[in-house]
Formats: structure tokens, sequence, C-alpha cells
């Protein structure tokens, strides 16, 4: 996706972002979700659910920090949602088990405000950033230099 995108337009990307998803072989396939409060974090995650068949409503766990759900996806198994914001730091994030949750290479896990723990995260991990446009537009790119994602 180059630029700015609608609503539709960014449902879309999620559904082909989460359709390219690959899991690693050997831990815990991370995205980490970079941007401001309203930027789209969360109805990200919601799409990416709903590519990958959760059916059951996706609020951000803001105050319990991380939620499982179970997938049948023959990539992975289980897409674990997760918000740090009220974190302030890895070893908060260590303490609550991630550490554990990244040896499960059938786990994808996306996190929300993930610059508040960057410390913990893999280098490699998958980072998008997002950015609110005005009401009703949103940017996703991708931060390694790749092509934003389409």
């Amino acid at each position: 996706m180059q630029g700015a995108c609608n609503l539709a337009q960014f449902q879309k990307a999620a559904k082909n972002f989460a359709q390219k998803l690959v899991p690693l072989p050997n831990r815990a396939t991370v995205i980490g979700l970079y941007g401001d409060l309203g930027s789209g974090k969360t109805a990200f995650v919601q799409a990416v659910g709903r590519v990958l068949g959760i059916k059951d409503p996706m609020q951000s766990p803001t105050f319990v920090i991380e939620k499982r759900f179970r997938i049948y996806d023959l990539r992975f198994k289980n897409l674990i949602h997760m918000d740090v914001y009220r974190l302030r730091n890895g070893e908060e994030l260590r303490r609550l088990g991630f550490s554990k949750l990244l040896t499960e290479p059938e786990n994808l896990i996306l996190v929300e405000w993930a610059d508040r723990v960057a410390d913990i995260l893999p280098p490699d991990h998958i980072k998008l950033i997002f950015e609110f446009i005005d009401e009703h537009t949103r940017k996703i790119t991708r931060h390694d230099g790749s092509s934003p994602i389409s």
C-alpha cells in the first residue's frame, strides 16, 4: 500500500499481510505495531484475526496485557494479541512469560505499543508503523525499508 488508505483499503492491506505471513521454523513470529493512539493498531489486529478465522470479539487487551486466540490456520495455531501500553519496559513483559511464548513457532504474536518493549522483542521482528492521517484515513508502512504492506 503506497501512502494513506481509507478503511476498506486498510482492511484489504491487513488481509494481504496476514495471507503472506510465513511462520519461522524455530520461534514465534512477532509483529511489532508502532504508532500513536488512534492510528489503527487494534483495528489491524482485528482484521488479521478475521482473516485467520477468529469469530470472537477482539478488544484490545489494555488491562490484561495479553489475549490468546486459538486459530485453525495451517500456518499458526495461536494468535496472541498484546497491548503493552501499561508496561514500562521489556523486563516487565519478560516477567509475564513472554520468553516462553517466543519458543513456540505456532504462535503469531502481535504487540501493540511495541516501542515500550522493543528491548525484549526479537531484533528481526516485523515492524509496522501506523499513522493517523485524518478521521477516515490511516497509513501503514514497514519499518525495515522494504515495500509498505499491500
